[in-house]
């Protein structure tokens, strides 16, 4: 039986025929249309993916960030020249951290920022702190004319934040994912989406843990068995410049 007529059929209904296109993955290749899709790059941020950010301040290795920026800058580059939106999350809180919950929130007691400044107070109001360096999106990987940014306060991009309704009012309900950290925020904002109904995939190759190796492993294990689905860049990439180009509608033709 070929690939495509064993792939589950994620969102695909919409659009002229032909343009679904199907997206090898595990546990089994995504039929998806790229016109209900986008992808969803997760707090790249110095903060997560820089020396002399909160993850390395914390002892967390970042070494594979560099390799995970090169791979996000090929998706995003590719979803761009495909029409597929590109949505950043943002994670942090104000100066002052009220956002972040205070001691009657368990993040105030889980949030690894957090605990990092009460160790050391001297680095309190930069790390995560909206406005600053540690905050900001790494250089590499600025927003483009087009993209869009969505700022969140805690793990799940979908906590308290309008991307439900944005997504919905465009139709979309694919949802690729790369960033960090995998068994974070990611798989995070990837669980919420499924329980809201989306198909969510996340490309592992563009995606780095807060932790051991083993935390990546179990991440993308949890992902592929439980609430989504697995593919790399390559395949992503792959797979959507293989889609003709859309027709104008008479709005593009105005």
């Amino acid at each position: 039986m070929a690939e495509a007529e064993i792939a589950v059929s994620g969102y695909a209904p919409a659009g002229p025929e032909g343009a679904a296109v199907t997206l090898p993955a595990r546990p089994e290749p995504l039929r998806l249309n790229p016109s209900e899709t986008a992808v969803i790059v997760v707090d790249m941020q110095n903060a997560y993916a820089s020396e002399g950010g909160y993850l390395d301040i914390a002892g967390f290795d970042i070494s594979g960030a560099k390799s995970v920026i090169a791979n996000i800058r090929t998706t995003i580059e590719a979803a761009r020249a495909a029409g597929i939106p590109v949505i950043f999350f943002q994670n942090g809180w104000d100066r002052n951290y009220a956002e972040a919950g205070g001691p009657g929130s368990p993040n105030y007691y889980k949030s690894n920022a957090l605990k990092t400044m009460r160790k050391r107070p001297e680095l309190a109001g930069s790390l995560l702190s909206k406005g600053g360096w540690d905050y900001a999106l790494v250089d590499e990987l600025a927003p483009q004319e087009g993209d869009f940014l969505i700022p969140k306060i805690r793990y799940s991009g979908f906590f308290n934040t309008g991307i439900d309704s944005f997504l919905r009012a465009r139709g979309i309900r694919n949802l690729v994912f790369v960033g960090i950290a995998t068994n974070v925020c990611v798989e995070s904002s990837l669980r919420d989406a499924f329980h809201l109904e989306y198909f969510g995939v996340v490309l592992e190759d563009a995606t780095h843990q807060a932790g051991p190796p083993f935390a990546q492993q179990a991440a993308i294990y949890n992902i592929e068995t439980f609430f989504g689905w697995v593919s790399t860049v390559a395949d992503f990439c792959g797979t959507i410049s293989q889609r003709p180009p859309a027709e104008a509608s008479p709005t593009d033709k105005a």
